[in-house]
């Protein structure tokens, strides 16, 4: 085998042009992506490139998504460990490659021992500055934004980060089209008030305020997950919020029941099957304040709520939420758009939207912000 001698060997902070994509703390030794999409953007020159990962995980492995010059070449499972992996090598030494190293999975609330962390690099080129894009878009959801079933067969029903796709995804499709760096902020399951089966913990506004707060045990508590997140430091021109399938789902599932305190919580419904008026006015007031939080946090912002991939029977209750808010307050930099249903042709793996919904939810969100963005 040639061995390369020219490869260089880089800790992440020799690299001040590496660009860092998606939530995180301020460390770079080793740098931790903790979200779906978080990445690692180089402009590159050389012939090889190499990055070091490590890898944890108890039940769910990380997946990677690797970039180059906006095309996806390689998509791979992260196997336990500390390793060196390659991105490219053989290639035209003059010329600059863009390079995106992704994270295909999400933040995985439900396995402690779940991390992805970036160390170093290896090449034989220069480093050179990655421009900024055009916006900046903070992608908030559920499954859907997660990208869970976006890549997979359509009979596919194992719930594994092999379904996953940060990339077949709405928010890359979006960025993308708007010339945007983005960020996901994103859960399956998780509602704006309770999960898909009613836990009423498993709100993403609760964590809203930290880094990745989501995540649960003492690794990713010392990694910083539950640390304030800076919001000055990346302020979005546009903030997207995709909640709401999963506080429709719950008047659906059973009764859940919290094992601390023994209150069980349902979103009910009323003898004919409509959802009882109580239930809904607190979906509402959730909300409301959801949108309240989000001002507070992204004062320039435009906030859109995108909804409707998987039926909308929250539609009603979001325009009613979004209209107290903008009356109560006098802001009137937000707005409401029913994304595109998914249909048995744009359904990807476990019932979910597949890449054709997306790229339709994609294009229907991006003709809507193009409007907003041009005149703002």
């Amino acid at each position: 085998m040639m061995e390369n001698n020219k490869l260089q060997h880089y800790a992440l902070p020799d690299v001040a042009q590496l660009k860092v994509h998606g939530r995180t703390t301020e460390s770079r030794s080793p740098l931790t992506l903790f979200w779906t999409g978080s990445a690692v953007e180089l402009n590159v020159t050389g012939t090889e490139l190499w990055i070091e990962v490590d890898s944890k995980y108890e039940v769910y492995e990380p997946w990677i998504s690797v970039l180059i010059n906006n095309v996806v070449v390689s998509r791979q499972m992260l196997v336990h460990g500390r390793y060196w992996v390659c991105i490219f090598r053989g290639m035209n030494e003059s010329v600059t490659k863009n390079v995106r190293i992704i994270k295909d999975t999400q933040a995985m609330s439900g396995d402690p021992g779940c991390s992805l962390q970036i160390h170093a690099l290896k090449s034989d080129g220069v480093f050179q500055l990655v421009e900024d894009r055009s916006y900046k878009v903070e992608f908030i959801g559920d499954s859907i934004t997660s990208g869970e079933g976006a890549i997979g067969a359509q009979a596919e029903e194992d719930w594994i980060p092999m379904w996953f796709s940060a990339i077949d995804n709405y928010t890359a499709m979006t960025a993308e089209a708007l010339h945007a760096d983005y960020r996901v902020i994103s859960q399956s399951g998780w509602g704006v008030m309770t999960s898909w089966d009613n836990n009423p913990n498993a709100n993403i506004p609760q964590y809203y305020d930290q880094v990745c707060g989501l995540l649960t045990g003492e690794m990713n508590e010392a990694l910083g997950a539950h640390s304030p997140h800076d919001f000055n430091a990346w302020q979005p021109d546009v903030v997207v919020v995709n909640l709401g399938s999963n506080d429709g789902g719950a008047f659906q599932t059973p009764e859940w029941t919290d094992p601390n305190t023994g209150i069980a919580y349902k979103q009910r419904l009323n003898a004919d099957g409509t959802y009882h008026g109580e239930d809904v006015a607190k979906f509402e007031q959730a909300a409301y304040q959801f949108l309240i939080q989000l001002r507070r946090n992204n004062t320039k912002a435009h906030i859109v709520w995108a909804y409707g991939m998987l039926g909308f029977p929250m539609m009603p209750a979001i325009y009613r939420a979004v209209d107290i808010y903008m009356k109560e307050t006098g802001d009137r930099n937000v707005s409401v758009i029913q994304l595109p249903n998914t249909t048995s042709e744009t359904v990807g793996a476990r019932t979910h939207p597949g890449m054709l919904s997306h790229k339709r939810a994609a294009e229907t969100l991006t003709e809507h912000l193009k409007g907003i963005l041009h005149h703002s």
